[in-house]
């Protein structure tokens, strides 16, 4: 016994004598060997193919390969460690973790620290997935859901989209079965994790939704502190000398894998109902399993297609994803001017060349970027190949070319300039300006082949800039867009005038009123016909503005009139586009009346049959109302081409305008005027008055009277005329009479 204490004592001698030569050794070796440091990085474990398990538990993906490659470079020698807690904000208040990954941008921490984020390693395409046939919103009204593990994801989220609302939960299944249930309308998550989540059989009833996908950066994030500095500034100058050539071999690697394992509640789901009926037809299960299986390949192969249309590179449509938006614009939108654009970098294979192609691609993604920070979601870019970029943008006149040329032209030509690098970006484009005939036959390649040639004529002239395909066609949209922008202008500055059409009794030859009309005189384009800016106005929903503006200035007017002592009454236009739930358009008029001392009956309201038609409920409601006020209701253009007699039935009016003119029309004459007839008949039956417009002949005066319709108005007697003529008019009639 003693003999073997006294061998473990040499054993121990020995051992410790080896570790002081081992230790003395080491001193002097240390400057020639020196030690990496070890960088531990927390991340989630539940983002395949981002950040998963391998076979032997190790933590793998797109994400830890390319930190892997990035610690190489910076000198770390980097430890991956499954972070526990809910969300990263969480994680990065635990001091385990040297730093968390991924991060869109810098966010605090759970316990409001401030953190600092590393460069980009990735554009990240983050896509929404929706259920069944469910139609989709604009993306900024959307309720959205995410993982609590997104937590950071998501503030990079509302900072792009403010109106979107997002909720948190804490698994796929549960976020599966929100949208399912109506909770939310869609789900938000990285593009390559859909992927793969996708793959599983119960989530078959989802899509993805391309036209709905953004991309956010992939970084890496540490506190706020001198050793998170320390760390963040390494792992930039290793994601620098990373080439991007190795960071997208990882990703092709990782999501060309079959990752996605079925387990049993997969195969229990898929083949639920086989399952009860297999000991019958063994045969038949097998053939119809081999089809469900083909099936669900085909399936994903087309949610991966989906994924195709973005361009990797810039986050961009691709030439497909490109086609399929501006169809689908067109259609959505057959109403709104658009153009298309072909643009190309004149001098790319000299950057390329001289500056590297880690350089072209910057300012690749740098035109993606600002092209998009400018764009709605009615407009659409692409990148069709290298650099030629295609654009889908809602045409708004020189202004908006200006602001596109100033945000996003001259950024993109300045960006080497401003890196210090002495290189001027040369960028030509060709614009085709779309015609009415493309929004019914919808040929995106023919309108890009348009673009294209008047790109061409700018690269061959030897300089850049843009030039229009089709001028004409642009001009027409400039002018309409100048006469909208201009409208508050010309109201304040009065070029907007009211002129007046009279209204008289054919047998005594007098003035019963009037129609208000506007006309307007443009400082610059000179007198506008009503055909030109009202129709342009419409489409820009400003026509309550002009509208608003009329009525004001008839009930200057006719207070004007009254202080005088003329008693007089007007007829205005009451557009279908005024009247909305919103509006509440007796109130309006019945304010007027009450601001001038005017009587209800010197206003007669006019709403066009059309509206009418178009509105029935709506319209009946207005004018049950405007007649509860004491003004008098009209029909306008009663007989152009709308009628339906049940209106006369439903809705009560107190005139009908008979629209003459539609007698000088298609059809037979004669039985032209046996209708006008009946008509006259019909409504003095009905107990509403009526007057005729349109009249241009005595033959048709003449007539009218012989029919009972004594009231009329129309070029034979009167045109429009500005005020100081319709009341030296009214006056010189007045004297003689």
């Amino acid at each position: 016994m003693k003999r073997a204490d006294t061998q473990k004592q040499v054993f121990t001698i020995f051992i410790t004598i080896l570790m002081s030569l081992n230790l003395i050794t080491g001193v002097f070796a240390g400057t020639e060997e020196v030690s990496r440091d070890t960088l531990c990085v927390g991340v989630p474990v539940d983002r395949c193919p981002m950040f998963y398990l391998d076979d032997e538990g190790g933590i793998t993906g797109i994400g830890a390969d390319m930190m892997r490659a990035v610690s190489e470079e910076a000198g770390y020698d980097v430890s991956f460690k499954r972070i526990n807690e809910v969300t990263l904000k969480e994680a990065l208040d635990n001091e385990e973790y040297d730093v968390v990954m991924p991060f869109g941008s810098a966010i605090p921490s759970a316990a409001g620290h401030e953190t600092i984020v590393s460069e980009n390693l990735l554009q990240t395409p983050f896509t929404l997935v929706k259920g069944g046939d469910r139609n989709l919103s604009s993306i900024n009204k959307l309720k959205v859901g995410m993982l609590k593990s997104l937590g950071g994801a998501a503030e990079t989220v509302k900072q792009l989209f403010p109106g979107m609302e997002i909720v948190f939960y804490n698994s796929m299944d549960d976020s599966v079965k929100a949208l399912r249930t109506g909770e939310v309308d869609a789900l938000l998550n990285n593009s390559y994790v859909w992927s793969y989540v996708l793959q599983k059989p119960a989530y078959g009833d989802l899509s993805v939704q391309p036209s709905n996908m953004f991309s956010m950066d992939f970084r890496v994030g540490a506190m706020d502190t001198p050793k998170g500095h320390e760390i963040i500034d390494r792992l930039n100058a290793g994601i620098e000398a990373v080439p991007d050539t190795h960071l997208q071999a990882i990703v092709l690697d990782h999501t060309s894998r079959k990752l996605y394992k079925y387990d049993f509640s997969d195969y229990l789901y898929q083949y639920r109902w086989f399952l009860i009926f297999g000991g019958m037809l063994f045969a038949a299960l097998i053939i119809i399993t081999t089809m469900r299986v083909r099936v669900m390949r085909l399936e994903q192969e087309e949610k991966v297609r989906q994924l195709i249309d973005k361009d990797p590179l810039t986050g961009v449509l691709s030439l497909n994803g490109f086609r399929k938006r501006v169809e689908e614009l067109l259609r959505d939108h057959p109403d709104v001017p658009y153009l298309i654009s072909y643009n190309n970098i004149k001098n790319f294979k000299y950057i390329n060349d001289s500056l590297g192609m880690a350089a072209g691609d910057d300012l690749l993604r740098f035109w993606a970027q600002k092209s998009m920070e400018v764009m709605t979601e009615e407009d659409a870019i692409g990148r069709i190949e290298g650099d030629h970029f295609v654009v889908l943008r809602k045409a708004g006149g020189d202004e908006k070319m200006l602001r596109d040329e100033i945000d996003v032209f001259e950024p993109v030509r300045n960006f080497f300039i401003d890196k210090g690098k002495g290189n001027k970006v040369q960028i030509c484009s060709g614009v085709y300006v779309l015609t009415p005939r493309d929004h019914q036959i919808i040929d995106v390649d023919h309108m890009l082949d348009f673009a294209r040639v008047a790109e061409k004529r700018v690269r061959d002239s030897k300089k850049d800039g843009y030039e229009f395909y089709n001028p004409e066609q642009w001009e027409r949209g400039k002018r309409s867009a100048h006469i909208i922008g201009h409208l508050p202008v010309a109201i304040k500055d009065e070029e907007i005038q009211v002129w007046y059409q009279p209204q008289v009794n054919y047998e005594t030859g007098k003035i019963t009123g009037a129609e208000a009309l506007c006309r307007w005189n443009h400082s610059k384009l000179g007198w506008l016909r009503p055909v030109e800016f009202i129709p342009a106005l419409e489409e820009a929903g400003l026509i309550y503005d002009l509208d608003c503006y009329v009525w004001e200035r008839v009930c200057q007017d006719l207070r004007k009139w009254k202080d005088q002592g003329k008693y007089r009454s007007v007829s205005v236009n009451l557009a279908r586009c005024d009247i909305s739930e919103e509006r509440n358009i007796s109130g309006h008029f019945y304010d007027l009346i009450k601001k001038y001392g005017l009587e209800p009956d010197q206003l007669h309201i006019e709403i066009t049959e059309n509206a009418y038609t178009e509105e029935p409920e709506l319209i009946k409601k207005t004018t049950e109302e405007l007649r509860e006020f004491g003004f008098r209701v009209e029909m306008d253009d009663f007989g152009s081409g709308y009628s339906s007699l049940s209106m006369l039935k439903e809705i009560p009016m107190d005139r009908i305008k008979l629209d003459f003119r539609f007698l000088t029309g298609a059809g037979d004459p004669e039985k032209g005027r046996i209708i006008v007839s009946y008509i006259i008949k019909m409504v003095h039956s009905l107990g509403m008055d009526i007057i005729a417009e349109g009249v241009e002949k005595i033959s048709q005066a003449d007539y009218l009277k012989e029919q009972g319709c004594t009231e009329m108005q129309g070029y034979y007697f009167h045109k429009p005329m500005p005020v100081s003529e319709f009341e030296e008019l009214n006056d010189r009639i007045e004297a003689e009479q």
